[in-house]
C-alpha cells in the first residue's frame, strides 16, 4: 500500500514532504523463492516409493475393469458408486459417513505416533511437488543451476528451458485433470470423447479446474499450501505430545557449532575442540521443501519429510561423526537422551491405545456391515389418494407402489408376498424380473378377503424374495386400510 508522506506516514527525514514522495507499507511479508536441493538418502527413496504407489493407484486405477465395467465409478448421473464388487446407492451414504470417520481416527493416531507423516509421504500437494520439482530439475538443471536462471536476463536458452518446464507441467496437470474426471464418468469413454471434442460441459470444466489446481499449486505455490493455506499446520499441535515422533535437531549434541567448510577441517576441528556435532554448512535448510531451519526447533511449516535428515546424515558421513544430529525422535527423548528401546515403550501411551481402540472398533462394524449387507432394498409406497376399498364379493383391495432396487451385479427373479392378514393376495402379478443393478417401480394391488381383519388400520408385512438365491430376502411394513363395517 503506497501512501503520500506527511498523511499516513512520516517523512523518513523529517521537514515538510515534498509533494512526489511516498511511502510503501507492507502489509503482507513479500515471498522469498524456495530452491530446495535435490538429495539422496533412505527418507527420500521412502518418499519416492510413496511417489510411485501413489500415482499407480491414481491413474492407474481408472483403467482397470470389473465385471465388464469400470472397477471403481462413481456414476453421478445414474445415481450408482462402483468399488469394485461392491455397487452403493445414495441409501448407502451411512458407509460414507462411517469411512470419513475412520480417515479421521486413523489422522489422528498417525499424527500422535508420528507426527506430520502424512504431509511428508502421501499428501497429493507433497506428492505433485516432487513430481514438478522432479522435472524441474531435468530441464533447469541444480539448485544452483536454477538460481543462476532466474537471475539472468531473458534469452533464447532462458526461454527454452521455462517454455519446456511449464508446457511439461501442464501435460502432468491436465493428464491429472482428465484422471480425475475418470473416476466419474468411464475413461474409456471419456478419452475418445475429448479426441472428437464431444465432451460436456462439466466434464471439460473439472479437467480445467482439477488440472489448473495442480498445475498452480504443486508449481507455483508450493510451500504456501502447506504454511498457509493447509489448516493441518495449524491444528497438529493440538494432536501432538511430548512422545511423539517428529523430525528433531539434537541441540545438545550439535551446539556450539563449528563453522568450518571444509569436511577434512571439520573433521579434525571436531577431534581437537570441544564444539558441536554441526558445522553450520546449511545443507539441512537447503533440501527443506517449505524453506524452514529445523535447528530452530520444531514450527508448524515442517511437513515431516525427513529431506533434512537424508542431507544431514551426509554431511556426518563426511566429516566421520555419528548420524543422527537430525533424526526422528521425540521431544522427551531429546531432552532426557532416552534410548531407542525407551522411544518405543513410549508409544504404547494411553492416548495411542484410545485412538487404536475406537479406530479397531469403528473399522470393524464397518467391515462387518459391508459383509452383511443385503444387496437388495424395498420401499412401500401406499397410494393415499385411493383408501381401502371393497370390490367383487366383499374383497378388500388397497394399492401399493413398491420401489425396488436390486444393487446385485446379478439379475434375479423375485417373489412379492403379503403377511399380517389371513388369505392376503398380491395382484396383478407376484413375480418380478429385474436386471443387474436395476431400480424398479411395481404397482401392486393387495385384497384380503371378505371379514378379514379389524375396521381401520392393520399392520401387514411386504415380503421379497429370490427364487435363485435364498438368501435374498428383505420384508417392509405397511399399512392395509379395511372399510368400517
Amino acid at each position: 500500500m503506497k501512501t503520500r508522506q506527511g498523511t499516513d506516514a512520516e517523512p523518513p527525514s523529517g521537514g515538510k514532504p515534498r509533494k512526489d514522495e511516498f511511502a510503501v507499507i507492507r502489509m503482507y511479508q513479500a515471498r522469498e523463492e524456495i530452491y530446495p536441493r535435490e538429495i539422496k538418502g533412505r527418507f527420500a527413496s521412502l518418499r519416492w516409493l510413496c511417489v510411485f504407489l501413489t500415482q499407480l493407484v491414481f491413474y492407474g486405477l481408472p483403467w482397470v475393469n470389473w465385471n465388464g465395467r469400470q472397477a471403481v465409478l462413481f456414476d453421478l448421473a445414474a445415481r450408482k458408486f462402483y468399488l469394485f464388487g461392491l455397487v452403493l446407492w445414495p441409501q448407502d451414504f451411512i458407509w460414507l459417513a462411517a469411512l470419513l470417520i475412520i480417515c479421521a481416527f486413523g489422522l489422528f493416531l498417525f499424527t500422535a505416533v508420528a507426527g506430520r507423516v502424512w504431509c511428508g509421504y502421501a499428501c497429493p500437494q507433497t506428492v505433485y511437488t516432487e513430481i514438478f520439482m522432479w522435472i524441474e530439475r531435468h530441464i533447469e538443471g541444480s539448485r544452483s543451476a536454477r538460481m543462476r536462471l532466474d537471475r539472468q536476463p531473458w534469452s533464447l536458452d532462458k526461454l527454452w528451458r521455462k517454455s519446456a518446464k511449464h508446457a511439461a507441467w501442464g501435460a502432468v496437470a491436465l493428464w491429472t485433470g482428465i484422471s480425475f474426471v475418470g473416476y466419474f464418468s468411464p475413461m474409456r469413454a471419456l478419452l475418445p470423447e475429448l479426441a472428437a471434442f464431444a465432451f460436456g460441459p462439466w466434464e471439460i470444466f473439472w479437467i480445467l479446474f482439477y488440472g489448473f489446481a495442480t498445475y498452480g499449486n504443486a508449481g507455483w505455490m508450493r510451500e504456501q499450501v502447506c504454511k498457509y493455506m493447509c489448516p493441518y499446520a495449524r491444528f497438529q499441535s493440538a494432536m501432538f505430545d511430548r512422545d511423539s515422533l517428529i523430525v528433531t535437531y539434537d541441540a545438545r549434541r550439535g551446539e556450539p557449532r563449528m563453522r568450518q567448510s571444509n569436511a577434512a577441517k571439520a573433521a579434525k576441528a571436531a577431534k581437537a575442540s570441544s564444539a558441536g556435532d554441526c558445522i553450520d554448512c546449511t545443507m539441512c535448510v537447503q533440501v527443506c521443501p517449505t524453506g524452514i531451519d529445523i535447528r530452530q526447533g520444531l514450527q508448524y511449516m515442517c511437513i515431516g519429510c525427513a529431506a533434512c535428515v537424508d542431507a544431514c546424515d551426509s554431511v556426518m558421513d563426511k566429516i566421520g561423526r555419528p548420524r543422527g544430529l537430525i533424526r526422528y525422535s521425540t521431544e522427551n527423548a531429546v531432552e532426557q537422551g532416552l534410548p531407542a528401546a525407551a522411544i518405543r515403550r513410549r508409544l504404547l501411551r494411553p492416548r495411542i491405545l484410545a485412538y487404536s481402540a475406537i479406530l479397531a472398533a469403528v473399522a470393524g462394524l464397518f467391515c462387518a456391515s459391508l459383509w452383511v449387507r443385503m444387496p437388495l432394498k424395498l420401499d412401500v409406497i401406499r397410494d393415499r389418494g385411493s383408501m381401502g376399498r371393497e370390490v367383487e364379493d366383499g374383497i378388500i383391495e388397497n394399492v401399493y407402489r413398491l420401489q425396488v432396487i436390486n444393487t446385485d451385479e446379478r439379475g434375479h427373479r423375485y417373489r412379492i408376498a403379503a403377511s399380517g392378514i389371513a388369505g392376503l393376495t398380491v395382484a396383478p402379478s407376484d413375480v418380478i424380473d429385474m436386471a443387474a443393478t436395476q431400480t424398479l417401480s411395481v404397482p401392486v394391488r393387495v385384497r384380503a378377503p371378505h371379514g378379514a381383519g379389524e375396521s381401520g388400520s392393520n399392520k401387514i408385512y411386504f415380503e421379497l424374495q429370490a427364487e435363485d438365491d435364498p438368501a435374498l430376502h428383505v420384508s417392509e411394513k405397511a399399512v392395509f386400510i379395511v372399510p368400517r363395517r
